[in-house]
């Protein structure tokens, strides 16, 4: 085992973040879909469908058609879509339903993601030990603190949950979300640039090559083959001890 940073290779890094990528994608979809289950948000979704249902008979009108063909409809029938929607607007039942849908859609998309990074990229590597995930596990690398020590059970969780679960997944998930709504405007694209910008720079500018999960945490990703790894702080003094003591002892001979 070398002393030495033994860094892992970025096509090994790459390979892994997207093999755990797919697996954390599906963790995240059964945790949402899970959740979903247990707020009752298709309940709130019936509601929305059956009211769309009731008023479209009741004025004559195809949601789906006005939203798609609007430009070519007729005034009588641009008459009776907005006379549906208004009234769609002022039931008080139908507005509480799409209210609490999008307030669910965003519990149980960050729920659902925050569990998913919970399960695959704090639990999963506290197990297997050198911060390894399934990914990483498979590609023969790992991650230690950047001085050679064994990731913490508090770095690993600065690492994994404030750096890629908050700024790196949701500050865009959350931005596409606002932008998908019309809830923000040119700010969110900007924001997003600004992210991509300042892990590319870090990538390019760091010795290690790191993000900002690396960054924040103080951690590295390795070969595990080749890296040496001391399970505490006190082992890797001792270690720079040893080595500065032979070091002195052939000097002097």
């Amino acid at each position: 085992m070398i002393y030495d940073l033994q860094k892992a290779s970025m096509w090994k890094r790459l390979s892994a973040a997207l093999f755990d990528g797919i697996l954390l994608g599906i963790v995240a979809v059964l945790c949402a879909w899970l959740i979903s289950i247990a707020v009752n948000y298709d309940s709130y979704n019936l509601t929305l469908e059956n009211a769309y249902a009731r008023y479209a008979e009741e004025y004559g009108v195809d949601f789906h058609k006005a939203v798609n063909e609007y430009d070519s409809l007729t005034p009588e029938q641009i008459a009776r879509i907005d006379e549906a929607y208004a009234a769609l607007s002022a039931d008080e039942e139908v507005q509480y339903a799409y209210e609490m849908m999008l307030r669910l859609m965003l519990i149980i998309t960050s729920l659902g993601i925050l569990l998913a990074y919970v399960i695959m990229e704090f639990t999963v590597p506290m197990l297997l030990g050198d911060g390894q995930t399934l990914g990483k596990k498979f590609f023969g690398i790992g991650v230690m603190l950047q001085d050679g020590v064994r990731i913490s059970g508090p770095a690993l969780f600065i690492r994994s949950i404030l750096g890629k679960y908050a700024i790196e997944t949701m500050i865009p998930v959350l931005i596409i979300l606002m932008i998908s709504f019309g809830a923000i405007g040119v700010i969110g694209p900007g924001i997003l640039l600004a992210l991509v910008i300042t892990e590319l720079a870090m990538i390019i500018s760091t010795k290690t090559n790191s993000l900002i999960h690396d960054q924040l945490s103080s951690t590295v990703c390795v070969d595990v083959g080749s890296q040496r790894i001391f399970k505490t702080r006190e082992s890797m003094i001792a270690y720079k001890q040893k080595l500065h003591a032979e070091r002195a002892a052939r000097q002097k001979s």
